[in-house]
């Protein structure tokens, strides 16, 4: 499942992509038809992420009324078998795509262009210059939820576990629900200050708490191992035991590392001096057997709450 870092660059992708712009909205599938009659012809005025929800806002056409409030949001969460794919042409910049299946285990991405034949239709594309028209999307691959056609570029949503249009009262509900996200602004402190409160007024586990999207929205299972390592906390040791500087500390962590991941589309949260190779992006998610690269340690492996969780027992002692 994609992680919150994954969905924020969505966001940017369709803000770069597609913002501004009428789209045509259709569903290959067949199992979105009407929402996809909603958005058909609108204009894509807001790309927003709150956690692992994608939020895009599109003022209906004919409207002339301006405001968040009479927007229509497409939201979609991806789940464990969702993906965005993309394509376009010369003057169309972005990933290829984001979310399942993936090729490797890390969020590593690709530009729209991955091979040799898709450079050269961008080079004759140019040539014929930008102004041209003669390019045409690709036909839809695999059950396409929805289809976003815009002015350079497509976008197919295949798989994804929500996928529904809401007005503005609903999606804000949506929001509610969640907890605060470590990549949106937080300049007065409250977002660390609820997921602060949060996690000491609870005696669930920490590996737990962290893949509660109440308690933090965006945290998935590799973030949250490595997390923990870093900070230095077992995953069944209860929230109610930790002082509030060392919530603060993870909070503050998640919110560099994931900045680092959107920007650069991967998961790395190992310093230089630990990597005993270029590989070595985390600390102890999937590397269950093998040495600590701290202490040498063997990393150790657990099902907790139907997840995967990885620990080391030296560097996060259970007190």
């Amino acid at each position: 499942m994609p992680e919150g870092h994954s969905v924020r660059r969505l966001a940017e992708a369709f803000a770069d992509g597609f913002g501004g712009q009428r789209l045509t909205v259709t569903s290959p599938q067949g199992r979105f038809a009407d929402g996809a009659a909603l958005l058909d012809g609108g204009r894509l005025e807001v790309s927003d992420a709150w956690g692992k929800h994608l939020f895009l806002g599109v003022r209906p056409a004919g409207s002339e009324v301006s405001g968040e409030a009479d927007l229509r949001w497409l939201h979609v969460h991806l789940g464990l078998y969702g993906a965005w794919t993309f394509a376009g042409d010369a003057a169309f910049a972005g990933p290829h795509a984001i979310g399942a299946p993936r090729v490797r285990v890390s969020e590593v991405e690709v530009p729209v262009r991955p091979d040799a034949a898709d450079r050269a239709e961008a080079d004759r594309v140019a040539d014929r210059g930008a102004d041209d028209h003669g390019w045409e999307p690709p036909e839809p691959r695999g059950q396409v939820r929805v289809r976003l056609i815009g002015d350079h570029g497509v976008a197919d949503l295949t798989g994804p576990t929500r996928c529904e249009v809401l007005d503005d009262v609903a999606r804000r509900a949506v929001v509610d629900r969640l907890g605060p996200d470590p990549l949106r602004p937080d300049p007065d402190g409250e977002g660390e200050e609820r997921f602060v409160a949060a996690v000491r007024g609870s005696r669930v586990g920490m590996g737990v708490q962290l893949m509660d999207q109440t308690v933090l929205a965006g945290v998935g299972n590799i973030y949250r191992a490595e997390l923990l390592y870093r900070a230095r906390v077992h995953p069944h040791r209860p929230g109610t035991s930790l002082a509030a500087r060392t919530v603060r500390a993870i909070w503050r962590d998640a919110v560099v590392l994931m900045a680092d991941g959107v920007r650069t589309g991967r998961i790395v949260t190992t310093e230089p001096a630990d990597r005993e190779s270029a590989d070595d992006a985390w600390y102890v998610y999937h590397r269950d057997g093998r040495a600590c690269l701290r202490c040498g340690t063997r990393v150790q492996v657990a099902d907790l709450a139907g997840r995967r969780v990885y620990w080391c027992a030296r560097c996060q002692r259970l007190r």
